[in-house]
């Protein structure tokens, strides 16, 4: 340990923002009044704020002690984050507990709880335990594959095109574990996880960026060539860091990485020629070292640098790498229109979005209720704003790329379109 950094970790402190996010397992109803007391993760007597959900299931924002933003924009043997324990109430659902929220500084972290309605009496609390972040804990490092896979001997893969899947299947630790759980997991909050527990939201925006690419990328190609399901497996990938990335069952996400997600989920890496996703691989750049792989502590330090995300991209994986994007989204109504709706916008489109929207109005009260006459006016664009607040989109009170697919999502979510468990 370096004592100099103790030290100076222990004089200074930052402070970070939390917002807890309730909704019903059974639904994805939001819980209105459940009841959450949040503690220093080790000493769960030591309440430090008892909060309460909105009609929106979420608490206010509150602040929280972190250590120096600093020691996460640079390798360090300080923890960069402070943890702290949940424990969450409400009548009728089981109780949940969570040990571990990481707290950045300068940064919001988004912790989503799931809750199990009480069937007959209540179950033995298992606490959701978060582990250290990657950057930080100790975790094998990827064994190496070739990074674009062969095809099958019939020369087709199963998939004529790459399409972004609703739904990915998690095999919580090695593929040969027969005991490892699996969780079916929305593509984007599998993304938004992983990428949570991989880097450090206070990074440089290009910086995030270029790794949520490579983490879309590789998981892109999983799904593409059913790498695991052609080995006779039934998930689309593990949690093992030795093996693909690390999804961390409960953990708190980061509005940064979370923005960032919405904005280009649909996005993927390619070489010319090359019909699949990269397998873009990667290693921390300093307890591991992988030529012709990024390096996560090197992204970081180029995005300081001014580096755009393409940019590092091709620092790392060569100047013939490109972004790419599937055309299609499974689960979802109807594809973004290609361009933004705003006021002045009319016709089957805007129509649509504001079915999905009245109808997420009757779960979340917060936004009003709109007519849908196909005509976007002020009454639209006010709900269109409370719905981008409620669920961390810039306010704009205009239906861009990742308001579109965020309103999507949440109405097929509510509407048990498709069955996320």
């Amino acid at each position: 340990m370096n004592p100099y950094m103790t030290a100076r970790a222990q004089e200074t402190t930052a402070t970070g923002s939390l917002l807890v996010n309730v909704v019903s397992n059974e639904n994805n109803f939001p819980i209105q009044n459940a009841e959450i007391s949040v503690s220093y993760t080790g000493d769960p007597e030591s309440t430090l704020e008892q909060l309460v959900t909105d009609s929106s299931g979420q608490t206010e924002q509150v602040s929280l002690s972190a250590p120096p933003v600093d020691l996460s924009l640079s390798p360090s043997l300080v923890q960069p984050y402070s943890q702290y324990s949940l424990f969450v109430r409400a009548q009728g659902f089981e109780p949940v507990s969570i040990n571990g929220t990481e707290i950045l500084a300068d940064t919001l972290a988004l912790q989503p709880v799931r809750m199990v309605p009480i069937v007959d009496e209540v179950s033995p609390d298992v606490p959701i335990v978060i582990p250290d972040h990657t950057l930080y804990g100790e975790y094998p490092p990827k064994i190496a594959e070739a990074e674009v896979k062969p095809v099958a001997e019939t020369g087709e893969i199963v998939l004529s095109q790459v399409v972004i899947p609703e739904t990915i299947i998690v095999h919580d630790g090695v593929p040969t574990d027969p005991t490892a759980p699996n969780y079916y997991v929305p593509y984007g909050e599998y993304i938004k996880n992983v990428a949570s527990s991989e880097i450090y939201a206070t990074w440089p925006r290009e910086t995030i960026i270029a790794n949520v690419l490579a983490i879309m990328s590789f998981t892109l190609n999983r799904v593409y060539t059913e790498w695991y399901r052609n080995q006779g497996y039934d998930f689309t990938i593990t949690s093992s860091t030795a093996f693909d990335h690390k999804w961390i069952y409960g953990r708190n996400i980061y509005e940064s990485i979370s923005q960032v997600v919405d904005e280009i989920f649909n996005s993927y890496l390619s070489r010319p020629g090359v019909r699949q996703p990269i397998l873009t691989q990667y290693c921390d750049g300093q307890r591991v070292r992988c030529p012709n792989w990024m390096s996560q502590w090197g992204s970081c330090d180029l995005g300081e640098q001014g580096y755009t995300a393409i940019q590092i991209i091709r620092n790392y994986y060569g100047s013939d790498m490109y972004i790419n994007t599937a055309e299609q989204v499974s689960g979802v109504p109807s594809s973004f229109p290609g361009y933004n709706l705003t006021i002045g916008a009319s016709g089957d489109k805007v129509r649509q979005v504001q079915e999905q929207l009245d109808t997420i109005a009757g779960v979340y009260t917060a936004i009003p209720r709109i007519t849908a006459d196909g005509i976007y006016g002020p009454d639209t664009a006010e709900a269109v704003r409370q719905f981008q607040s409620i669920f961390k989109l810039p306010v704009t009170g205009i239906i861009d790329f990742a308001t579109w697919y965020r309103i999507s999502h949440i109405y097929v979510g509510i509407t048990r379109i498709a069955e996320y468990s």
